[in-house]
């Protein structure tokens, strides 16, 4: 997976308001290309998700809003509420996956590995909801070196840490009990998931 700046996405919109396809078109990678146009629908999902854009209209009518919190309360509230939700899909999964093997099958080289298919959706959920975590923590870094609000700088400050002990302890109880293979190969997925500082993943 490939990192994509946050504003970047926002300036391909040239206004407040913008088409998908026009959005999409604008936005170029470091080789000054255009993303897979499926992957980068998917990346403004995410846009919405964390509370930059609001995404109305259908199919080639699709267009893309920017939004603006109202306050520093609005907006760690909003802040808070994805943590909550993310926190709860994280547990939920770590404790359908205890004592579970995640991979039946994984090489010498640790270069290729076999899913295990009975866990499969606990394990999607796990990773997605990670990310979720690892992308809000993008975002936080990204408002807090930008903010001129003491106040909401503070508060970000709070919840990027909450995600990082959050996402700590999520780890060692995942990794608990692990044989020494299996812990590499889920570390190595989970390192491909954290994204630079203002970016998410695409």
């Amino acid at each position: 997976m490939k990192d994509i700046t946050i504003n970047s996405i926002l300036d391909s919109m040239g206004a407040d308001s913008a088409y998908l396809t026009d959005m999409w078109e604008n936005c170029l990678d470091e080789k000054r290309k255009r993303y897979a146009r499926n992957k980068f629908s998917l990346v403004l999902d995410k846009m919405e998700k964390l509370g930059y854009l609001k995404k109305q209209g259908y199919k080639s009518e699709i267009t893309y809003t920017k939004l603006q919190f109202q306050d520093t309360a609005d907006h760690i509230g909003f802040i808070n509420n994805v943590i909550f939700t993310n926190e709860s899909l994280i547990t939920k999964s770590l404790k359908k996956l205890d004592s579970k093997k995640i991979f039946i099958d994984i090489s010498k080289d640790l270069n290729s590995q076999k899913l295990n298919k009975l866990i499969l959706k606990d394990y999607d959920l796990l990773i997605n909801s990670i990310t979720n975590m690892l992308e809000l923590s993008s975002s936080i870094m990204l408002t807090v070196e930008n903010t001129k609000n003491i106040e909401l700088k503070k508060e970000l400050k709070n919840s990027f840490k909450q995600i990082k002990e959050f996402l700590d302890e999520s780890n060692e109880i995942l990794m608990k009990f692990r044989g020494s293979n299996e812990r590499i190969v889920l570390q190595r997925i989970l390192n491909n998931r954290i994204p630079k500082p203002g970016c998410i993943k695409i």
